[in-house]
């Protein structure tokens, strides 16, 4: 397999190892990138959407292509550049004769395979995570579009994770300023994905289901979304917060995120003004699953996490391992995790019988949080292994691990990095240079500690969007 993927593969399997550990090594980053390479937009379009016959099948759900006039392709998100290239790409190879144009939204800095004569999808680069104007002048081309169409188009719109940063319309009173302020206070806030949505729908008229509002008042055109899920347990309102489908939170939900994290008295007045209005009735909650806007418009989930947790569950076990899936639902502080990590690694130890097999593989996947409180460099799942590692330190840990920990992304937090490898090598070196990684830990500076140790993992962003992934493998 071409390692190429991991652009410090030659460091991460460096030349002090023991046979063994170069091995486990071996095998656990060939899974990693095995999970990257199987919920990669293109392939994960190539399996859902099939055109043939001027008929267009998604996930067994046909539509004659002759009764649209045109396709207008619209979204945006961490992953939607490559479903957009991709999108186009069989468009073109099958059916010349299809009438389409779009605009997406995709992260700034992302290079895009332009290998298409006269593309008709434009890419219009935005801020992530916090957003800018050109994230919104991006937003109002596509309104622009939905405008143009009628009830004789189709409307397919490509949503992945990020697209709550990089697909921002405000409401009416709420400036740039105001909603850049909220979106860093939440971020590093330790707030939940699904709690951080939650107060981003209540204060855009895009998301939370104001998209498929839009096409129904202002087109009337039969909408199709495609998505690519990030979160825990697949919510489809919280993805990207859920443009197109049912907002099943409140504005009073929204209140209670801000009590909770105490934010109360740091965000900006137009936005506490907002939520306050939708609280006493005079702003209306965003569309319900009965609004009629809902009944134009179509939702695919086309991929997740659990697709790459699957091909790495198959590797393993042609490998010998005795594969658990021990968590799908993985959140909370990334430091509290690093210490509930240790426990269970330890307990699969404890709990070994005569009979039971000696190669263990655990297999996890969701989102940490992190509250920052320090100046330094990481990220949730860098965080997470030196709290994990500091675990085994202080608990003269012994047995024979490798753990990684990656954002399938590419790339976490304010690092380069997707995630780290930790091992007993590792651990060895923490002991005999007597490092004290409670300071790593209270800096939010675990990418430092990393690159120490040279085992951070760096790929650069892959055009992947789902869950984080952990993986253990103890022998």
């Amino acid at each position: 397999m071409d390692k190429m993927i991991f652009k410090n593969y030659s460091e991460l399997l460096q030349d002090n190892l023991s046979e063994k550990q170069r091995k486990v090594r071996e095998l656990a980053l060939s899974c990693l990138e095995e999970a990257i390479k199987s919920v990669e937009p293109k392939n994960l379009l190539r399996k859902s959407l099939i055109i043939q016959n001027h008929t267009l099948n998604i996930q067994g759900n046909t539509l004659d292509l002759t009764k649209f006039s045109k396709i207008y392709i619209i979204g945006g998100g961490k992953a939607s550049a490559e479903m957009a290239s991709s999108l186009e790409r069989i468009i073109t190879s099958i059916d010349r004769s299809i009438d389409y144009e779009g605009i997406i939204n995709v992260p700034e800095g992302l290079e895009i395979d332009h290998d298409i004569k006269n593309e008709k999808i434009q890419y219009n680069y935005a801020s992530h995570p916090i957003p800018n104007q050109k994230g919104i002048n991006g937003v109002k081309e596509m309104l622009k579009l939905i405008e143009k169409s009628n009830q004789n188009d189709l409307i397919i719109c490509l949503i992945s994770g990020g697209g709550s940063a990089l697909l921002p319309f405000p409401k009416e009173t709420i400036t740039l300023e105001d909603l850049k302020r909220i979106n860093s206070l939440l971020l590093k806030s330790g707030a939940s994905i699904h709690e951080i949505n939650v107060i981003r729908k209540h204060i855009s008229n895009f998301k939370g289901g104001n998209l498929a509002k839009y096409v129904f008042e202002k087109s009337g055109a039969l909408l199709i979304s495609l998505i690519i899920s990030d979160v825990i347990r697949d919510d489809l309102d919280i993805i990207a917060s859920g443009p197109t489908v049912p907002d099943s939170s409140t504005y009073s939900d929204a209140l209670k995120i801000l009590e909770k994290y105490h934010l109360i008295s740091v965000t900006p007045d137009s936005i506490k003004a907002i939520i306050q209005a939708g609280i006493d009735g005079f702003t209306p909650e965003n569309p319900k699953k009965e609004a009629e806007c809902f009944n134009n418009s179509k939702n695919f989930l086309i991929g997740s996490i659990s697709i790459g947790v699957e091909k790495i569950k198959k590797k393993l076990k042609n490998n010998g391992y005795n594969v658990k899936i021990f968590s799908n639902e993985i959140s909370g502080e990334a430091k509290k995790f690093g210490e509930e990590l240790y426990n269970l690694i330890k307990n699969e130890y404890n709990e070994k019988q005569p009979r039971k097999p000696n190669k263990i593989a655990l297999i996890g996947s969701g989102e940490l949080t992190v509250t920052i409180t320090g100046k330094g460099i990481g990220g949730r799942n860098q965080e997470m292994l030196v709290s994990l590692l500091n675990n085994f330190k202080n608990n003269s840990y012994k047995n024979p691990f490798v753990v990684i920990g990656a954002n399938l992304d590419g790339i976490e937090g304010n690092s380069e990095a997707m995630g780290a490898l930790i091992d007993n090598k590792v651990l060895e070196f923490v002991k005999r240079n007597q490092i004290d990684l409670n300071k790593y830990l209270n800096r939010n500076d675990s990418n430092s500690f990393f690159k120490k140790v040279a085992t951070e993992i760096v790929t650069g962003p892959t055009g992947c969007n789902v869950n984080d992934l952990v993986l253990i493998l103890l022998n």
